[in-house]
């Protein structure tokens, strides 16, 4: 039983290699074989001049020729044969496929995971997969091998782990999910686990469904940054909006410095060094944001903020709100207020920031233009009477007393779009929504200003919220999945953790994955086209052929008189 276990398993072990045909079909092409046959039975030589008495000796010889039928010239036979032979194989796509054994496993590791207090923890679990087979990578271009210094320098805490590999792929700007999708493909039906810092800067973008045979774990790495998130001229300063960010929290705060000048150094506290040169502070050669990013240029705002409040009578108390609640920003700008209003419709080549359409009537086509060309934002409020609807507006901090909202727009007034809800009440329902046109955008208000649609006017968070809108540059990076992207400095420094929920949130969960029954993964393959060898076999015979057919016509018959 143990012989012919043995025998089974080397006959047909999975990596044995194997000639295959990818149209067997075309072997039908050796039928031509017939032909060469069918010329050399039936090609006679010349008979023997026999000078005989009468012609039935002759008759006769020729008829035990015609039952005596031999083939002659054999190895010519035999060239010409398998001249056709091969190019019949040469036609059915022959292949050396040769089956890949599937691997036990990879463990990819994040470089800046090495060194961390969660990587030690986690130490025990990758060196048990390593003693199953697993073999240890890089989640970085090309998956390289861990190194054994890369190792130690674990043991040793090490966090620089990016020095420890080979050329220039250390870091890349590429999304964790986008290098697990990427390994998933190299290694198919391998198990992958991998290890990566749980920062919100790694997860840009959609999450995709990860394959049941991922496992995916985030660890904190603790680490912290600043940067410098907007910048503007105000009189004979330069106010810098400082942006800090942590696993827990990320923050703004507003400092001023002495106007530096052109093509001076600005200095900020615990940032990169940065020049000013047209316009922009420009971050100096080496300076990198996390997991090796460069650091953006930051635009130098020298143009106050344009705010322009158009209002018709029945908006007018509106008006007045709205009024009170921008003029209360001002304070929190990074360039002075530019606030005028109007009751004629203002032209649209006049240059502005924002437009407040207060009015029943539609936007006009010329501000349309200039929301996607110019860059223009939008705010529109309800038109119509609208419903009655009782609901409570979310509250952006623990301390905002939410708002009361009392009559909502018509819910058959709302179009499909791909609008992105902003403000939202208890329902999830959205109280104010951006849609993004060119380069502007434009703002629905679902409620109203008024007192008898909405108590939005007397809250003393409408301010704050209106300077997250006025001053995009302090809005908090998006989540995965949402579907505005963020701003490109905040998405490269932020450093909140990201919810492991998240991560599954469209997959099962790390432990249901590892109880759930995995069905067997197919084998891979690797073929080899075996075509251009047989073409060049062919042309070979073909050579044969011909030089042995011109020796043969080149030789004398003899005389047989």
């Amino acid at each position: 039983m143990v012989v012919r276990h043995y025998a089974s398993v080397f006959w047909f072990h999975p990596a044995s290699p194997l000639f295959t045909l990818l149209s067997p079909s075309a072997l039908l092409a050796l039928l031509g074989l017939l032909v060469p046959i069918a010329i050399h039975l039936w090609n006679r030589r010349p008979g023997r001049e026999i000078a005989v008495g009468s012609l039935r000796w002759l008759a006769a010889g020729a008829n035990r020729r015609l039952r005596n039928l031999k083939p002659e010239q054999l190895w010519l036979l035999l060239l010409r044969a398998s001249l056709l032979a091969v190019l019949a194989v040469a036609v059915a796509g022959p292949v050396w496929q040769q089956l890949v054994p599937r691997g036990r496993g990879q463990v990819l590791l994040s470089p800046q995971v090495i060194g961390t207090p969660a990587f030690a923890a986690l130490r025990p679990t990758v060196d048990s997969l390593r003693r199953r087979g697993y073999a240890l990578r890089w989640l970085t271009p090309g998956f390289p091998k861990m190194s054994r210094a890369a190792l130690r320098a674990d043991s040793l805490g090490q966090r620089d782990s990016a020095r420890l590999l080979s050329g220039s792929t250390a870091l890349t700007s590429a999304s964790y999910a986008e290098r697990v999708r990427q390994a998933a493909g190299a290694f198919a039906g391998q198990p992958l686990f991998v290890a990566t810092p749980a920062t919100l800067s790694g997860f840009q973008g959609l999450l995709a469904p990860l394959p049941a045979r991922v496992t995916w774990q985030t660890l904190p790495v603790g680490t912290a940054t600043a940067w410098v998130q907007a910048a503007a001229f105000r009189g004979d300063s330069l106010r810098l909006l400082m942006g800090t960010s942590d696993e827990n929290q990320t923050a703004f705060r507003w400092t001023s410095i002495a106007k530096p000048p052109p093509n001076g150094m600005v200095r900020p506290a615990g940032t990169p060094a940065y020049r000013l040169e047209a316009g922009s502070l420009q971050p100096l050669a080496g300076a990198k944001a996390s997991r090796g990013k460069a650091l953006p240029a930051v635009l130098v705002r020298t143009q106050p903020l344009r705010v322009v409040i158009y209002s018709t009578p029945e908006y007018a108390l509106d008006a007045r709100y709205l009024q009170a609640g921008v003029r209360a920003t001002a304070p929190g700008l990074a360039v002075p207020l530019a606030l005028s209003t109007t009751t004629a419709p203002p032209p649209a080549t006049t240059p502005t920031d924002w437009l407040f359409w207060l009015s029943s009537a539609p936007l006009p086509a010329e501000w349309q233009a200039a929301v996607r060309k110019s860059g223009t934002k939008v705010w529109q409020e309800t038109t119509g009477a609208g419903v009655a609807d009782i609901s409570r507006l979310l509250p952006i901090s623990a301390d905002e007393v939410p708002a009361m909202i009392m009559k909502r727009q018509r819910p058959d007034s709302l179009a499909a779009s791909t609008a992105s809800a902003l403000w939202v009440d208890g329902q999830g329902r959205a109280v104010l929504s951006r849609l993004a046109q060119g380069q502007g955008a434009i703002y629905n208000l679902h409620t109203r200003l008024n007192p008898n649609w909405s108590n939005l006017a007397d809250s003393p968070a409408l301010p704050t919220r209106l300077l997250a809108l006025l001053q995009p540059e302090t809005t908090d990076a998006l989540l995965p999945g949402q579907r505005s992207g963020p701003d490109q400095a905040l998405a490269a420094q932020d450093q909140r953790a990201l919810d492991p929920a998240q991560l599954y949130a469209s997959t099962a969960a790390p432990a249901a994955q590892a109880a759930a029954p995995r069905p067997p993964a197919p084998l891979a393959s690797r073929q080899t086209d075996l075509r251009p060898w047989f073409v060049l076999l062919a042309g070979l015979l073909f050579a044969c052929e011909r030089l042995l057919a011109r020796r043969r016509d080149g030789q004398p018959q003899p005389s047989l008189v």
